[in-house]
């Protein structure tokens, strides 16, 4: 395969248990886009990306999922309203790295599938 004809992420594929409560979860909690969903299926738009909820269709695919770092402007507002929408978090906004001008916080949460991911925001200083 040739690594030149990769141009961008498209989708990302997040596995659940339970459809109808990650799909509560990534749209009233997290407030992303749905495409649109099926029985074992769901899909979000975020600013074009395509996250892809769906039930595993074989057992050896039911593990937990690549963490996935949804982008905010101001991460201390974000942690505060999601706090408030009960989204469980496992530590709280802190700097995970420094670079010249631009430091990059990060804050990791779960979702209702017990998934990590986490918000993240890259801060002009």
């Amino acid at each position: 395969m040739n690594m030149e004809m990769i141009q961008k992420v498209g989708q990302v594929g997040v596995p659940v248990k339970d459809l109808h409560r990650a799909l509560n979860f990534y749209k009233e909690k997290l407030g992303l886009s749905l495409l649109f969903s099926t029985d074992s299926m769901a899909f979000f738009e975020c600013d074009g990306l395509r996250l892809m909820l769906s039930l595993p269709e074989k057992d050896e695919f039911t593990h937990s999922s690549s963490v996935i770092y949804f982008q905010v402007d101001d991460i201390k507002n974000a942690y505060k309203h999601l706090i408030g929408k009960k989204v469980v978090f496992t530590d709280e906004p802190h700097i995970v790295v420094k670079m010249e001008q631009t430091e990059t916080w990060m804050v990791f949460f779960k979702d209702t599938e017990d998934n990590t991911h986490a918000l993240m925001s890259e801060v002009q200083v």
